[in-house]
C-alpha cells in the first residue's frame, strides 16, 4: 500500500500522532513543575534528618590543625547510611530517560494512528470503491452501509437517496426522450404517406396534389407547435431569466378574452373571481402558464361545461386556482397528467401532444411556487397554484377596498364572457 495514494490517512496518521505526543509532553512537564515546587527541606519518608545524640563523655578538645576548619552536623538515617538525594533538587539530568520514553512513545503513536485511521477511513474507502462501479447501466445498485448509525452511515444513506432520485430522474428523461421521438415519428410517417400518394397514383391531378400540400402544411404546423413545447418544457426546467412584478389578474383576463370564441364555440360558461395582486415572477412565462390552464379546461371539458378562474389571497400567498367540468379523472391518475406526452385519452386532437400540464408544472417549479391538482366528484378537475407575494406592494394589502375592486372586475368580465358565450 502506497502512502501516496492515501494523503487522508497520512494526515490523521499525523494528528494522532501530534496529540498524543504532546499530551505526553504536557504531562512531563507538569510532572516537573510539581517536582521543582516541593520544599527543599523536605525528604522521603523512613529517613530522620536529626543528628544523633552524642554520648555523656565528655568529647575531646582539637585545637591547633586537628580543629575542622568548618563545623556543621552530620546528618544520618536510623542506619547509619546516608539520606538519599532531595526532592527539591530536580537536575536536568534526570528528564534523560522520560525524553527517551517520550520519543518511544511517539514512534508507537505512530504506527498506532495509521492503524487507527485506517479502520475509521475504511468505510469511506469501501463507498469510494462502490461508487466508482455505479453507472448508467446500473444506477439502481446502492451502497447500503451496514453497521450501526453514525455519520458514516448517514453519509451512505443521503448518497443512496441521491442515487434513487438520479434513477428516477434518468427513467424520466428516458420516457421523456422516447414519448418525444414516438410523436415526432407520426407525423414523419403521414408526411411520407401524403407525398409517396401522388406520386405512385399515375393519374393524380393538380387538386391532389394540392390536397395533399395543404395537409402537409397543417403537418408541419403541429410539429412546430411540438418542437415550440419541448423548447419552452426546457428551459422552464432550469429557471427564468427576469423577476418582476406582474399583474396576474390582468393575464387571466386577456388569455380569457383571447379564448373566447373557442368557449362559445364548445357552449361553455366562464366565471371569473379575481382580485388584483401582482407576483414576481416572469410575465413570458406566468402567460404561457395561464394558456395551457385554460386550454386543458376548455379542451377537456363537456358541451354546456362550466371553466372556473379564480385569484384569492393568503397570508404571504396569491392562489390562482383553474377548475373545470368533464369527465370523471381516476385519482391515481392525477399526477400522471402532469408528466410530459401523458394524456387520459388519446384523442384525434393534433394540436395537443400532452404537454401542456407538464409545461405548467415546470413554470410553477421555476418560480418556486406550489402546484396541487385534484379531480372533482362530479367530474373535470381542479389545479391550484400558490405563489409567493411581495408585502411591501400596497396591491397586494387585503382590505375593503381592493375587496370591492375585485368584485367590480368580476362584474364587469362575467357578463362579457356570457354574452360572448
Amino acid at each position: 500500500m502506497r502512502i501516496g495514494r492515501h494523503p487522508l490517512r497520512l494526515r490523521l496518521t499525523a494528528l494522532y500522532c501530534l496529540v498524543s505526543v504532546v499530551s505526553s509532553a504536557v504531562l512531563l512537564v507538569i510532572m516537573w513543575a510539581l517536582a521543582r515546587s516541593l520544599n527543599p527541606d523536605a525528604v522521603l519518608p523512613g529517613w530522620d534528618a536529626t543528628p544523633p545524640v552524642a554520648p555523656s563523655a565528655p568529647a575531646p578538645v582539637l585545637t591547633g590543625a586537628d580543629a575542622p576548619s568548618a563545623p556543621g552536623p552530620l546528618v544520618t538515617g536510623g542506619s547509619g547510611e546516608a539520606p538519599p538525594p532531595l526532592i527539591g533538587d530536580f537536575s536536568a539530568g534526570m528528564l534523560v530517560q522520560p525524553l527517551i520514553a517520550l520519543a518511544i512513545m511517539a514512534v508507537i503513536s505512530l504506527f498506532l494512528g495509521w492503524l487507527i485511521a485506517g479502520r475509521v477511513l475504511r468505510p469511506v474507502l469501501t463507498m469510494t470503491e462502490r461508487l466508482h462501479q455505479i453507472s448508467e447501466r446500473n444506477v439502481h445498485e446502492r451502497l447500503a452501509l451496514p453497521g450501526p448509525g453514525n455519520e458514516l452511515k448517514e453519509l451512505a444513506d443521503t448518497v443512496d437517496g441521491l442515487l434513487g432520485r438520479l434513477e428516477t430522474a434518468l427513467d424520466a428523461h428516458k420516457r421523456f426522450v422516447a414519448n418525444a421521438a414516438h410523436e415526432m415519428r407520426t407525423p414523419l410517417t403521414v408526411e411520407r404517406a401524403l407525398l409517396e400518394e401522388p406520386l405512385i397514383d399515375p393519374a393524380a391531378s393538380l387538386e391532389s396534389f394540392r390536397s395533399n400540400f395543404e395537409r402537409l402544411l397543417v403537418i408541419n404546423d403541429q410539429r412546430g407547435q411540438l418542437l415550440e413545447s419541448l423548447l419552452t418544457l426546457s428551459n422552464t426546467e432550469h429557471g427564468h431569466s427576469t423577476d418582476e412584478l406582474v399583474d396576474l389578474a390582468q393575464l387571466v383576463e386577456l388569455t380569457l378574452r383571447e379564448r373566447t370564441p373557442e368557449a362559445e364555440q364548445r357552449g361553455l360558461k366562464v366565471e371569473t373571481s379575481l382580485q388584483p395582486t401582482r407576483i414576481p415572477g416572469d410575465p413570458v412565462l406566468l402567460g404561457r402558464l395561464l394558456v395551457n390552464l385554460c386550454d386543458n379546461a376548455i379542451h377537456h371539458n363537456m358541451p354546456g361545461g362550466i371553466v372556473e378562474v379564480s385569484i384569492r389571497r393568503k397570508i404571504g400567498r396569491v392562489v390562482l386556482t383553474v377548475a373545470n367540468t368533464g369527465e370523471v379523472i381516476p385519482s391515481d391518475q392525477v399526477d400522471r397528467l402532469f408528466e410530459p406526452f401523458q394524456r387520459l385519452h388519446r384523442t384525434a386532437d393534433g394540436r395537443h401532444h400532452g404537454l401542456g400540464l407538464s409545461i405548467v408544472r415546470a413554470i410553477t417549479q421555476a418560480h418556486g411556487a406550489t402546484l396541487t391538482a385534484r379531480p372533482r366528484p362530479e367530474g373535470g378537475l381542479v389545479v391550484e397554484a400558490a405563489f409567493s407575494v411581495i408585502a411591501a406592494d400596497p396591491t397586494n394589502a387585503a382590505g375593503p377596498e381592493s375587496t370591492a375592486n375585485a368584485d367590480s372586475k368580476q362584474l364587469r368580465l362575467a357578463p362579457e364572457v356570457a354574452q360572448d358565450t
